[in-house]
């Protein structure tokens, strides 16, 4: 299966996974998905873009073994692993350093970063909620970027 096949598998099963599904502002959760697709540089950033948040959304239906068994490579699984929160719990800053152990899920994570930052997505004025997540965002964005 060539790169480009495994992309289009990709959109297909993050279309499957997100259907439905709305981000913070009530849009599509898709659109969030595959302009992380758009800001990869490689095909490689591009499938684990869109596939970044099918396992951690929806860990049953969507499992690594599950992408396995859909014939991706075990570097995108990999990097999609470094990508899931298993555990809803776990700290965020220990999230991000988890990501540093695969080169492309860092360069996915900047790309899901300044997704997330984009003041662009918000149609309502921002809470103190928002901005404290936005503060998150912007800790770990300088955190990653700074050191690749």
């Amino acid at each position: 299966m060539t790169k480009e096949d495994l992309l289009h598998k990709a959109i297909k099963i993050a279309s499957k996974a997100h259907k439905g599904q709305t981000d913070k502002y009530h849009a599509p959760y898709i659109a969030h998905v595959m302009r992380v697709m758009e800001y990869g540089k490689t095909l490689d950033e591009k499938i684990v873009g869109v596939l970044h948040d099918v396992v951690e959304d929806h860990p049953l239906e969507f499992s690594l073994d599950y992408l396995r068994t859909e014939g991706f490579p075990e570097y995108i699984i990999f990097a999609i692993s470094c990508l899931t929160k298993f555990d809803p719990e776990e700290d965020y800053d220990e999230f991000v350093k988890r990501t540093e152990r695969s080169p492309l899920a860092v360069a996915v994570k900047l790309n899901d970063l300044r997704d997330n930052m984009d003041l662009r997505r918000v149609n309502r004025e921002l809470s103190p909620k928002d901005i404290k997540r936005f503060n998150k965002y912007l800790k770990a964005y300088h955190y990653l970027i700074d050191k690749y």
